[in-house]
This record gives C-alpha cells, structure tokens and sequence, in this order.
C-alpha cells in the first residue's frame, strides 16, 4: 500500500490527486494552511487518512508540523508537493511583500517539505517526489513574475534534488500542466477561453484528472526508470 503526502489537497488538481490515489487503496497525508479546508477534507475522506495544517508563512508551527509527519510517517513514500497561491501585479507595481508571499508558498515550501521527510525515504531506499509547477515556468506569463520565478525555480530545483538521490531509489520528477478546468478558468469570459483555446492544438482545456493519471503514473513501478524530468501537460500549447 501507497503512504503519500499531497499539499494543498483542497483545490482542484490536489482534490483529483486524492481521489485518484483513494481510488487504488493508498494511505493519504493531506494538508491545508487553513482549518476550515481541512476540515472539509476530513469529512470527504474520513478518519482512516491523516491531516496537518501546513501554513508557509507561519515558520515556526510549520516546522513543528513537519517534524510530526517525519515521525509519525516514517513509511511515506511519495510525496506530491502541489500547493500553491498566486499575488499577481505588474513588476513596477509588485510590492515586497508580494514576491515573499508567493516565492515563500510556492518554492521554499518544496524545499522545507523534502527536507523534513526525504530522510525517511533514503533510509528505506525507496521514494517518489513529484512537484506541480506550470506551464509559465518555462513560457513566462506577464504579470506573474513571483509565481513563474517561483514555479521555475522548483524545475531546478528538482533537477538538482533528483541527481542528489536517484542511487538511493528515491525518484524526483516535475508535472508541468497548461490551462486546466478549474476556478480560475471558470471567471473567463467566453472571449478569454477563445484566445487561450487557439493557442491549445487539441481545442479544449485539461481535466484535473488528467494531472492526477500523470501523477499516479510516476508514483508508479511503471515509471522507476524516470527521474529528473519535467513532464508538460498541455495539450500541445507548449512542446520543448
């Protein structure tokens, strides 16, 4: 039986990670930075799964909570760092406090997180680490400069994490979707869809559920020969 870690398990794509991952008996540790979310996540999932609130820009219980999991988890054996918020602006209009935020949440958190927990994996030689970053990682994205550093930032990182301890059979790989069915697509009007529709050969958006298939796959004894990879989901609207 699978024992993953999935961050900010509430959204669109972390909710399908789960469901996916339930759906073929895994043991799940989900996370929230908030307690209400939390709390719907329990009342989805129930008492047999595992729950921590996990607030980036609170240090302190942060890493009070991270130790728990290492200790109370030591048969983790995939992680899945999918959290992430956005602040977007301008770059002349971007304040500070802006950039931190989201550098704060969507790239310190990965390196916080396997820290902690990769201690674990190497001693029972056996992981799989995959983070959710974006399409903008490699495109760029006005108005999203904190987010793309952020989400380019974990591809090297990953890459470097992945050299580190591919001889100790722990595999590290990057998912990188395009524009994907969520809440944010959801407030386009039909003339935004349109415009990022062309720029998508296959003509229509991701399903969160395709992530997940992606995901699953690379937890997956399928995938132990891949490592170091950022895997692009997108239905073509980028092809590196």
């Amino acid at each position: 039986m699978k024992k993953i870690l999935i961050t900010g398990a509430s959204g669109g794509i972390g909710s399908s990670i789960a469901d996916k991952f339930l759906k073929n008996n895994s043991q799940m540790i989900l996370t929230s930075s908030s307690d209400n979310s939390l709390s719907k996540l329990k009342e989805k999932y129930g008492n047999n799964h595992h729950y921590y609130i996990l607030d980036f820009n609170k240090p302190d219980e942060n890493n009070i909570n991270l130790k728990k999991i290492s200790e109370e988890h030591k048969d983790l054996n995939v992680i899945v760092n999918n959290a992430g918020i956005t602040d977007d602006s301008l770059l002349l209009r971007m304040k500070t406090d802006q950039w931190n935020k989201v550098i704060q949440a969507n790239l310190s958190s990965n390196f916080l997180i396997i820290k902690a927990l990769l201690p674990n994996m190497i001693k029972n030689r056996y992981g799989n680490i995959i983070g959710i970053s974006s399409v903008v990682a490699t495109s760029g994205n006005p108005g999203q400069s904190n987010y793309v550093a952020a989400k380019s930032g974990m591809i090297g990182f990953y890459k470097s994490v992945a050299l580190e301890v591919a001889s100790r059979n722990v595999n590290v790989n990057i998912v990188s979707p395009g524009f994907i069915i969520s809440p944010m697509t959801d407030k386009l009007n039909d003339k935004q869809k349109n415009i990022i529709l062309e720029k998508i050969p296959m003509k229509r958006f991701g399903q969160t559920n395709e992530i997940a298939d992606l995901v699953y796959f690379l937890s997956s004894e399928a995938s132990r020969y891949i490592t170091g990879q950022n895997i692009h989901i997108n239905g073509g609207m980028l092809m590196v």
